[in-house]
């Protein structure tokens, strides 16, 4: 869904009657939440942990930790101070694969996948910011690192934010990558933000259209959000496909969106209580084919402004959402900066 023209029809579509549908559906069909919550991937645990892999020969390794009553997925490689990177949807850990070997030679590199999504368990609740951040929490200490440096893209964010505010010592410094928090969203969304906002948020309509069509569905939103979508490949949609074709998984992707109410007022809560300290880098996108093109201001780093104290923001030259897919080059550099890194080794797509 690329043009102006489709976009219009799916935001008539969705509407109050979708919602009365989706509604209806619930109660005639609640195999999706009945499937989420079977499997804590106990086989997966005994074939999956530790196996080791290589990126532009640099090591890393999959591992599988309990946290706050899930069974979270997470890659990591690398020495010296953790940073961690959070992922957005529809995508995984897989998205920062440009990135992660850049880093791991100076700093060990963390990469889980959030709560429902890609190798990590699927439960039928906890998708708003402050369970998750407690998700993160968990692994962290099991790790034994008391501070990171603390990278998020898309939903991912929310769980860094609430993190950072609730433990604010645990984290130096905070990058923030193309994400608006319920609660604080740009006035140019509107009230309630983009149409996919609305329509992920009806319950279980959604992952009932979507089902058997995962692939087409995920290629439509890099098409739609990103400047370059050919950065993604035939091979990673097929990667990101798999993944959010799993009993659950694609639901629990929706149910992110329908977390955003309980994220508005925990956002507004912690902010309330005190504006985040931590110092933060806005990296937002330069140009969103959905919303006719070149992207007016700074929104994201604006919106955030309300949220920090210490709050740099820079748009991306020649990218769309997909920042880390896009321009992983320049995102490289631009954390490199920010983290006070002089000696960062560069990654070329093969």
């Amino acid at each position: 869904m690329t043009s102006n023209v489709k976009t219009k029809i799916i935001m008539v579509n969705v509407s109050f009657t979708l919602v009365l549908i989706g509604i209806f559906i619930s109660s005639l069909n609640p195999s999706h939440t009945a499937i989420a919550q079977q499997q804590p991937q106990q086989q997966q645990a005994h074939t999956f942990n530790g196996t080791m892999f290589q990126i532009d020969n640099v090591t890393f390794s999959h591992h599988l930790a309990i946290v706050n009553g899930i069974q979270m997925h997470y890659v990591i490689g690398g020495q010296g101070n953790p940073v961690v990177f959070l992922h957005g949807f529809p995508e995984t850990w897989y998205e920062w694969r440009y990135v992660m070997p850049a880093f791991a030679k100076n700093y060990t590199v963390i990469v889980p996948d959030l709560r429902g999504l890609g190798d990590s368990s699927k439960p039928p609740t906890g998708y708003d910011g402050n369970t998750t951040a407690e998700d993160l929490n968990q692994l962290i200490s099991q790790l034994g690192f008391k501070q990171i440096l603390l990278v998020a893209h898309d939903i991912g964010a929310q769980t860094a934010f609430s993190y950072a505010e609730i433990h604010p010592n645990s984290v130096s410094k905070l990058v923030i990558m193309d994400y608006i928090f319920p609660g604080f969203l740009p006035p140019q969304f509107g009230q309630n933000g983009p149409w996919w906002f609305t329509f992920h948020q009806v319950p279980n309509l959604p992952e009932f259209l979507v089902e058997g069509k995962e692939r087409e569905y995920i290629s439509s939103f890099v098409k739609m959000l990103g400047y370059n979508p050919s950065a993604i490949t035939k091979e990673d949609l097929d990667i990101y496909a798999e993944k959010y074709s799993a009993p659950g998984a694609m639901r629990d992707g929706f149910e992110y969106y329908r977390a955003f109410p309980l994220d508005a007022v925990q956002d507004k809560a912690l902010v309330n209580q005190s504006k985040l300290q931590v110092p933060v880098l806005v990296l937002e996108a330069d140009f969103y084919p959905v919303f006719g093109g070149p992207v007016q201001g700074t929104p994201v780093a604006d919106a955030v402004k309300e949220m920090a104290q210490k709050v740099t923001g820079i748009k991306v030259p020649l990218s769309g959402h997909w920042i880390p897919e896009e321009q992983p080059q320049f995102v490289i550099k631009q954390l490199a900066k920010f983290f006070g890194e002089s000696n960062i080794f560069t990654y070329t797509r093969k």
